[in-house]
């Protein structure tokens, strides 16, 4: 399947409930050789059968192709809860494209629809969801829930944060992490979606580490444009690059920055996925060229720990 196609013949964003089911049935087509082959409506996942176990829920059709021992783990016995949250400060609108016909994601776009695709599964799983987004201010909160309403109003959000233009919005992801960690209560996988443009990450981490004192499973995805923002991938002419949350600028030819440009944001991402691995916090490159299978992918791991 073609997504980009897709994504242009349903004019961008419009159809998001129908661009997150492509995906997902894109990615469950590509796990033919997973312990989740035959993932479906009728059961929410595989597990590994243990010995003593009854055997009624047994996947023979799976056992005849891996010849290993699997059962089916029914909707009814999942209570999954997942919070999402997305980063909506100006940064994540980068790069400017058309949002009618789209030709290639911003973070934010990427962000959303990976969100949606995320929120499919679970709805497929019969899990609950929640909702914050933030740019400068708070902008949404849903709690946890599995409703059928509740999933398409939550759609509606995410339609509505594509359709917002953000100018010059900076935003301190900590203070809304603080807020939404002492309204969740239950303990949940929290997905956070932020490119880290954060002018305080100290803080930023004891936000985080106030959702691991919770007991919540926190997955950072960490979204980015690699060819633009890690490789620094520009022509030679003279050009003016712009912050689009302050508005600063700074004039000059890409390829006399590109080497030390380059070395500094892969000492910033190395250092990140250190401090990521020692608050226990699993750490996901999103780059948002390279689809969504590193998101959904992360699901299916992180949800076995809540068996």
């Amino acid at each position: 399947m073609n997504l980009q196609n897709e994504l242009n013949k349903s004019e961008g964003f419009t159809n998001l409930e129908l661009l997150a089911k492509q995906v997902v049935e894109g990615f469950i087509s590509g796990m033919h050789k997973s312990p989740f082959h035959g993932f479906s409506a009728e059961f929410a996942e595989h597990k590994i059968y243990n010995q003593g176990e009854s055997t009624r829920h047994i996947d023979w059709k799976l056992y005849a192709k891996t010849d290993k021992l699997y059962t089916k783990r029914y909707d009814d016995e999942t209570n999954l809860r997942c919070h999402i949250i997305i980063d909506n400060s100006s940064s994540m609108h980068y790069p400017k494209v058309d949002i009618q016909k789209i030709d290639n994601f911003n973070k934010l776009g990427f962000s959303v629809l990976a969100s949606a695709a995320l929120m499919q599964i679970l709805k497929k799983q019969r899990d609950a969801v929640g909702l914050s987004i933030y740019s400068d201010r708070y902008d949404y909160y849903a709690p946890e829930k599995g409703s059928e309403r509740h999933h398409q109003m939550l759609l509606n959000h995410l339609n509505e944060a594509i359709l917002t233009k953000e100018k010059h919005k900076i935003t301190e992801t900590y203070k809304y992490l603080h807020e939404i960690a002492e309204k969740i209560h239950r303990r949940s996988l929290i997905f956070l979606f932020t490119d880290m443009f954060q002018t305080n990450e100290n803080r930023l981490f004891e936000a985080l580490q106030h959702l691991k004192y919770n007991k919540h499973e926190v997955v950072l995805f960490h979204v980015f444009d690699a060819e633009k923002e890690l490789q620094f991938n520009f022509d030679n002419k003279p050009k003016q690059f712009i912050d689009i949350e302050t508005g600063d600028h700074v004039n000059l030819y890409a390829d006399n920055v590109r080497k030390s440009y380059h070395e500094a944001v892969n000492k910033y991402f190395k250092a990140l996925k250190l401090k990521c691995s020692q608050y226990k916090i699993k750490y996901v490159e999103a780059n948002i060229n390279k689809g969504f299978n590193a998101i959904l992918g992360t699901y299916m791991i992180e949800r076995q720990k809540f068996k």
